[in-house]
């Protein structure tokens, strides 16, 4: 069973910082690119950013390019978006997606439970 567990969401300051953890079972990692999502208040799905299999190619949505950046650590299965420089539109359920495919952003086949990020002061 796939499983996508996130963590590290909160409250925090505008210009402030949070780190998102994504712990991934019940498939073969590194057999997958991996992506962030987050679904603001009254608002669809946004696609954050995604990572390749192998952490070679890194793609940031044009809002979050410089802000964020995504990692992968494959000894514990586990994916990363560091969130710096942290806006009011930042703020919503951040989740972890599982893609189809070992490249790409997309199609998602999986994503977890989501984390909530408040971003206000």
């Amino acid at each position: 069973e796939v499983q996508l567990v996130v963590s590290g969401g909160g409250l925090v300051q505008p210009g402030g910082s949070l780190r998102l953890s994504c712990s991934a079972s019940g498939f073969t990692f590194t057999d997958h690119a991996m992506s962030w999502v987050r679904q603001a208040p009254g608002k669809g799905l946004e696609w954050v950013s995604s990572i390749t299999w192998n952490g070679g190619g890194t793609y940031y949505a044009e809002s979050m390019k410089g802000r964020f950046t995504i990692s992968r650590e494959y000894a514990k299965n586990l994916l990363y978006l560091q969130m710096n420089s942290l806006k009011s539109e930042d703020t919503g359920v951040y989740y972890c997606a599982k893609v189809t495919f070992q490249f790409g952003v997309r199609p998602w086949d999986y994503w977890g439970q989501g984390t909530q990020v408040n971003v206000s002061s």
